[in-house]
């Protein structure tokens, strides 16, 4: 492993937070994605950063640096939960089952807009049961599930035939409204945070780079995925030479984990199993090095597109790193100084060597990978 040499550069922190606005206004759930991908590939245009799509609007930019081979790859999605028309009930309103893993009980009360094929339209979530004037104490009793949420069409609409009349149908997508806030103090209270304060924090990086000029050793790859909600991720976007590759994710606040509210997380494993064990200490590393505020944590419950890419049978070096994300799926929120971090961490990593030159060749010998460091048991 060759030691990195890195720059500190500027990260501009008014630019974090207005990409971040611009993403967090415009819809992206899981299958309806388009717009949001025009949005980057403007920014990317705009940074002068060169990029491809794929088949389906996944995106793959690239940040070229003096050798082509091997290459590493940043990944963060751009979809985010949603729903989808279930059914329309006899009173017009719209049943639901939701994009992606989500709890009904978020989603009580969210503002949405209803895509049709031609129009759309405004709404409100809400449970069967939504008048305490009506229902008394049932609203408190009764439980919290999809079943039991409809949407409120801000239309004349009390029956089937009149809903349908608007040309709502089945299978109709649903958007949340994302509702950001952005608290003086650097709170950032927002839905779709998940991913899309991650995107925001890679752009940022990037801009860095480009704008100081500055000559990476290998080529980095910004990957900007559409349906990692749904578990698909970044199974079809990876260039064939890229061997390492950090996710770029939500870390959950919650008793029990570690991960930092206000720096950069490090996941050594997820619900898919442990990281590669060099990638991840080497971004420790960078990070101790550097004085950034960091932890390391373990999810339970959680996958990436690092786990996508991997199972979908690319032979690489997966890490994870994440902003610091209260109530993840629910009612988000974040702190401008874990983005901070987040974007200088990969900043100095895009800088740094690749961990191991051997892993130019797909198969080949040992070359300069380390030695064993756990002496054998006798």
């Amino acid at each position: 492993m060759t030691k990195s040499k890195t720059k500190k550069l500027e990260i501009d922190g008014g630019y974090l937070v207005a990409i971040l606005k611009r993403l967090l206004r415009t819809p992206s759930p899981s299958g309806m994605t388009d717009v949001i991908v025009a949005l980057v590939c403007a920014e990317l245009e705009s940074l002068k950063i060169p990029f491809e799509l794929t088949r389906r609007g996944a995106i793959r930019a690239t940040l070229k640096g003096t050798s082509p081979s091997p290459s590493r790859a940043l990944v963060g999605h751009l979809d985010t939960l949603g729903a989808t028309v279930k059914d329309i009930r006899p009173n017009g309103r719209l049943e639901l089952v939701p994009i992606g893993h989500w709890s009904a009980r978020f989603a009580e009360g969210a503002r949405v807009t209803i895509f049709t094929d031609t129009r759309q339209f405004r709404g409100t979530i809400l449970p069967l049961k939504a008048s305490g004037h009506t229902y008394n104490d049932e609203i408190d009793t009764q439980p919290s599930a999809w079943t039991n949420v409809e949407v409120r069409i801000d239309a004349r609409t009390e029956n089937v035939a009149e809903t349908r009349a608007l040309g709502i149908q089945i299978g109709d997508t649903v958007s949340i409204d994302a509702q950001p806030e952005f608290v003086k103090n650097g709170f950032i209270a927002s839905r779709h945070l998940d991913d899309k304060a991650g995107v925001a924090a890679m752009l940022t990086a990037a801009r860095a780079i480009r704008r100081a000029k500055m000559a990476l050793p290998i080529d980095c790859h910004l990957l900007f995925t559409l349906s990692e909600e749904i578990g698909v991720g970044a199974s079809a976007v990876l260039h064939g030479e890229v061997s390492e590759l950090v996710a770029v994710d939500n870390g959950t606040i919650a008793p029990g984990q570690h991960t930092s509210p206000y720096g950069v997380t490090i996941a050594m494993q997820d619900s898919s199993g442990p990281f590669d064990w060099h990638l991840t200490r080497s971004l420790i590393k960078l990070a101790q090095d550097n004085k950034i505020e960091h932890s390391r944590d373990v999810f339970r419950y959680y996958r990436s597109d690092g786990a996508a890419a991997v199972e979908a049978g690319n032979d690489i070096r997966a890490a994870l790193v994440c902003f610091g994300l209260d109530a993840s799926h629910g009612w988000e929120r974040v702190h401008r100084d874990s983005l901070l971090a987040l974007a200088r961490l990969l900043m100095l990593y895009m800088q740094s060597e690749p961990l191991f030159r051997r892993d130019q060749q797909a198969l080949g010998p040992i070359g300069d990978l380390p030695p064993a460091e756990i002496e054998p048991i006798t």
